[in-house]
């Protein structure tokens, strides 16, 4: 079986765990491209691929390097692009690589807009492509235990959800990135760091949703131009209900994370 052929595209943070999932997955997979706009950082991240690949004595050759992620699909045959760009440009990235037929993995979120969302489905499912995007929590070992549960009929039916992030997020941290923050190119806490829970709440009650209604507002960031804190409710098409709080504003550091599930045996 020939190996799956990835291009990495954006260099930032985020592509080290891309190279590493790679990397442990050798016998199937192998990273051919690398992609920034700013090209020194790329080097950085095919000569990081190409070392831990020697030190883990796998068989590799050291990415190629680019600075326009077009270029790769002209030149490079690959089967899937990583997209790990800002979050502003995930659909435009990924719209342009799933219309050259290939298969897509895109960090969270996918889109900034429901549009660009369902237009990357669409496109994806015209070319019978795999469009994925990265909700890792899913796999964690608690929340599978937890997903067990629910379809064991451990809860009974779940009529209630609540997934809450209180977090720390300050000056420092936007700082380091001037997209950060920006609805261009960042989107608020909520679409930022309560992503995944977001994503959880839904798995876990598993039924399409029926209707939305949230509150934000901007309270201790007046240098970004997001939320800085978001309450949602959801009411699903079951009758469950799911409760969603989001907020950077905690001080001085993170205070939790947690997802409850609420049914009729507990």
């Amino acid at each position: 079986m020939n190996k799956l052929k990835f291009a990495i595209i954006g260099c930032g943070r985020i592509s080290g765990n891309h190279i590493k999932a790679i990397l442990d997955n050798f016998e199937d997979a192998e990273l051919v491209s690398v992609c920034d706009i700013l090209k020194d950082r790329a080097g950085l991240k095919a000569d990081e691929y190409f070392i831990k690949a020697q030190e883990k004595i796998i068989p590799a050759i050291r990415p190629n390097v680019y600075s326009d992620y077009r270029e790769i699909l002209q030149k490079e045959d690959i089967d899937v692009c990583a997209i790990c760009t800002e979050s502003g440009y995930h659909a435009e990235v990924s719209l342009y690589c799933l219309n050259l037929k290939k298969h897509v993995l895109v960090e969270k979120p996918m889109a900034m807009s429901l549009l660009d969302a369902d237009k990357m489905i669409r496109t994806a499912q015209k070319n019978n492509l795999k469009l994925a995007v990265c909700h890792q929590n899913r796999f964690n070992p608690p929340i599978q235990k937890l997903r067990q549960a629910i379809d064991k009929g451990r809860f009974g039916r779940i009529f209630a959800g609540t997934a809450r992030i209180l977090w720390n997020r300050n000056k420092e941290y936007y700082d380091k990135a001037n997209w950060r923050g920006t609805w261009k190119l960042d989107g608020g806490c909520l679409i930022n760091q309560c992503t995944h829970n977001i994503d959880l709440l839904q798995w876990m009650i598993d039924s399409e949703i029926n209707s939305v209604y949230g509150q934000t507002g901007n309270y201790l960031h007046p240098y970004i131009q997001t939320e800085d804190y978001g309450s949602i409710i959801i009411k699903f098409k079951n009758g469950a209900i799911g409760n969603i709080e989001g907020t950077v504003c905690v001080h001085p550091k993170n205070l939790q994370e947690t997802l409850t599930i609420l049914g009729e045996k507990g």
